[in-house]
């Protein structure tokens, strides 16, 4: 790992000299943008919009759009003023309960490593942080940009997680917080047994990206020059609900046979069925109005047009 920042935890008059590591790293298969005869690169031009002219990396500035078409031009010299360019401290500013913090909140973690003579401090806050069952909530600048962060242990190790600040959060504003909803006692009671039919301990290594592992067998068999075998859709597809409790049962039973239980027998719900909104059961009927006969005219036409 290459360390993409140097400073100091500042921890009340101690100070802590550590390096900074991405503690993550995106999986996602990347794809150039190509020619598709010839498979060659497409490399795009910086030009400027008004004069249509090339614009080199020295004469590129940042600009910010106050509206009405005016923009203000910040140089160098302007950021090199701000305090921050030269900030090389991660100021400690209190210690929290973890739990007091939203996940929401959290952007991305580092790993911290102490450098040089700083491992016994570094050593003497990790273990403090972990008697004290609290996280630390700093303050760190990282290109250019003041955040907000969390430190933490994680196997031995201080990780730093930066924070959004509280005003980058959206309110959520939708329509049905307003409405007065209420769920039955025997709807609740099965929605708490699906959940306890599906309950486990979450472990992150039994779960992997179906997509890339595909699509990576795919690019394989492209370089091999074989034939991608597409494997055998198995799972079945679940029949439609008739009403509410009806699919609560239906998903507890599902789960059950998962897991290998055998299902239970219940008697005949004395409560009148809840039913499904009538936006969803009108998903099923629109699939039969539109048969795939009816997809045939419609190419005949587009190759007369062409």
């Amino acid at each position: 790992m290459r360390a993409i920042w140097k400073g100091a935890v500042s921890f009340g008059l101690v100070s802590i000299a550590v390096k900074l590591y991405s503690a993550t790293e995106e999986k996602d298969i990347r794809f150039h943008q190509v020619h598709r005869t010839d498979g060659g690169r497409i490399k795009y031009q910086r030009t400027c919009s008004i004069d249509g002219e090339v614009v080199s990396f020295d004469d590129i500035a940042k600009g910010y759009d106050v509206g009405g078409g005016e923009m203000v031009i910040l140089t160098d010299e302007d950021f090199a003023e701000l305090p921050l360019s030269t900030s090389r401290a991660i100021d400690v500013l209190e210690f929290v309960p973890a739990d007091q913090i939203d996940p929401i909140l959290f952007a991305k973690s580092y790993y911290l490593e102490p450098e040089g003579q700083a491992a016994k401090p570094y050593v003497l806050l990790r273990d403090a942080l972990q008697d004290a069952d609290r996280v630390a909530i700093v303050k760190i600048a990282i290109r250019q940009r003041e955040q907000l962060a969390t430190l933490r242990v994680r196997d031995d190790v201080l990780v730093l997680n930066t924070m959004l600040w509280p005003d980058e959060v959206r309110t959520p504003d939708f329509g049905f917080l307003d409405d007065d909803i209420e769920t039955r006692p025997a709807e609740l009671a099965m929605a708490s047994s699906l959940i306890d039919s599906m309950a486990g301990s979450f472990k992150a290594d039994e779960f992997t990206d179906n997509y890339r592992t595909a699509l990576q067998e795919v690019i394989d068999a492209k370089v091999e020059g074989r034939e991608v075998v597409q494997p055998e859709e198995t799972e079945e597809a679940p029949a439609a609900a008739v009403d509410l409790m009806a699919a609560l049962k239906a998903s507890v039973e599902r789960a059950k046979k998962a897991r290998g239980e055998a299902p239970e027998k219940r008697a005949a719900e004395v409560e009148a069925p809840t039913p499904i909104k009538k936006t969803a059961a009108k998903k099923a009927p629109a699939k039969k109005a539109a048969p795939a006969k009816k997809a045939a005219p419609a190419k005949k036409v587009a190759k007369k047009s062409a």
